[in-house]
């Protein structure tokens, strides 16, 4: 079987890459992850995430990459990494009792033959209305100042959600297994 390697340090990525039950190695990718100016989500989310790849791939020449990126969009708007607690509160407020929908680019990109498959998958999440004694008590509970749109839906962050909708619960998380096996299938690695 090729090598698989995942242009990723996050250990939430490699949580969900371990599901598959496939060997695999973690690298970390070179990529800046700055939007261009006038771009949007979706070609946003599918360059980073075939950027992340392909860095990998130029010392791995033979290797199958996975590459995964993710923005948080509130209608146009795309909601970074806060960075902080008074960002992040920001954040929350503008999202209670709204939708915001999570854009996760992924690529499996062959480094033996240059040839990538590129998709961004989405899932919505509609927020609770929410008070500020509660973001207030959720922050400081799992200070997910380092995550797009100030949560960590595979902990508590689940709490501030009333709805869930898409395809691919592992989306959210940030790498949709469910069109990652469909792009391993093409290479011939079937899953189970």
């Amino acid at each position: 079987m090729r090598d698989i390697i995942l242009a990723s340090t996050s250990p939430f990525r490699a949580a969900l890459m371990e599901k598959l039950g496939l060997p695999f190695r973690a690298r970390s990718p070179e990529c800046d992850e700055q939007p261009q100016p006038d771009e949007t989500h979706d070609p946003l989310v599918r360059r980073l995430a075939e950027t992340k790849a392909r860095s990998v791939a130029a010392n791995n020449p033979d290797s199958l990459i996975i590459g995964s990126d993710q923005v948080a969009a509130l209608n146009t708007h795309i909601l970074g990494k806060p960075g902080n607690h008074a960002r992040a509160v920001e954040q929350l407020q503008a999202c209670s009792g709204q939708s915001v929908v999570f854009h996760t680019g992924l690529c499996l990109f062959d480094a033996r033959d240059g040839t990538a498959q590129i998709d961004n998958v989405q899932f919505t999440v509609t927020f609770r209305a929410l008070t500020t004694p509660q973001i207030e008590r959720y922050l400081q509970a799992e200070k997910p100042y380092n995550c797009a749109g100030s949560f960590k839906s595979e902990g508590r962050g689940i709490t501030l959600f009333s709805r869930l909708s898409g395809d691919d619960p592992n989306a959210l998380v940030g790498l949709p297994l469910i069109r990652l096996c469909d792009m391993l299938m093409q290479h011939d690695i079937v899953v189970p």
